[in-house]
């Protein structure tokens, strides 16, 4: 059984510098030897990026190795840092289709060149999953197999940082053959609700951007003022998509629940159900990447179980 290992980065792989910890040279490559993973081919994705840094760009190439390299490899590990991996993990899960192997992403909250790192554990756990895992994205850490679409970053430190919801379909885009949908350029905001907001924020989020994920209030109300009313009827006008997610962790949005939400049934805004932030972010990358006339379709499917 062959792996492709594409390590783009992250703490996993990083090394202590005068700067703070910054990506190093050779990290990947000793761990795999400590591992005697000798069916894993490693593919730098250079330059090495801590996730902060990562853009739909870094999603496009993730991508585009997986379809280039897909029939010569049984499953594919991603190394990558922990802060945009959720993100990265669901645009992966929306980009590809056909996946006839699984890929799975995985990262360490402690660098693989410290004591006590979580690095060689996860790495090990990965390739594993990678060799018996079905179709799909998934993302192993901290002993834990999770849905791609549905993943959060929990804790900022501890070594289990990440929770999933349950999902009511794999990770996984059906297509007759591998590809992926590039992500283009696009401007697309997430505004979260606050009492007493700027006004002019909201106003000019919604009357500017391609696309607006909104982090309302519990199962779905939000502040109906004037300003935020004209935003979104000049949104709908525009044919903008926006989608509104709870802040809440769990239960997510059903709107028409509560008055105060009927604003946004009203100007066309999506239901976003239980969708996480990162999932509702990039499926609108996902669908501005479409056809015009696939989109609405588009937006209310559960393409990737990212609802529950």
């Amino acid at each position: 059984m062959k792996l492709l290992l594409i390590h783009t980065g992250g703490t996993i792989g990083m090394v202590a510098t005068e700067a703070g910890f910054a990506p190093g040279d050779g990290v990947i490559e000793a761990a795999l030897r400590d591992l005697r993973a000798s069916d894993v081919t490693l593919l730098p994705l250079l330059p090495l990026i801590d996730s902060a840094q990562a853009t739909p760009a870094d999603w496009n190439r993730i991508a585009q190795a997986i379809v280039q390299h897909h029939s010569d490899y049984n499953g594919f590990v991603i190394t990558h840092g922990t802060d945009t991996l959720a993100f990265s993990a669901a645009a992966l899960c929306f980009a590809l289709t056909g996946l006839q192997r699984p890929v799975v992403l995985t990262g360490s909250m402690r660098p693989l060149t410290v004591e006590k790192s979580d690095g060689l554990s996860n790495l090990s756990d990965a390739l594993r999953a990678a060799r018996t895992a079905p179709p799909g994205v998934w993302v192993q850490f901290a002993g834990q197999l999770l849905h791609g679409a549905r993943l959060r970053k929990a804790h900022s430190s501890a070594l289990d940082a990440f929770t999933a919801s349950r999902a009511a379909k794999p990770p996984l885009q059906p297509g007759k053959t591998v590809g992926f949908t590039p992500y283009a350029p696009a401007e697309i905001g997430i505004l979260s609700m606050a009492p007493g907001q700027s006004e002019d924020l909201l106003s000019h989020a919604l009357t500017s951007l391609d696309a607006v994920v909104l982090r309302v209030f519990g199962a779905g109300t939000l502040p109906e003022t004037s300003a935020l009313r004209a935003g979104l009827l000049a949104a709908q006008t525009r044919g903008t998509p926006v989608i509104a997610v709870s802040q809440s962790p769990k239960g997510g949005v059903a709107l028409g629940t509560y008055a105060a939400g009927n604003l946004m049934l009203q100007t066309g805004v999506i239901d976003g159900h239980d969708m996480t932030p990162e999932a509702a972010y990039t499926k609108l990358y996902h669908v501005l990447g479409l056809p015009p006339e696939q989109r609405k379709w588009a937006l209310a499917r559960n393409m990737v179980g990212e609802r529950g």
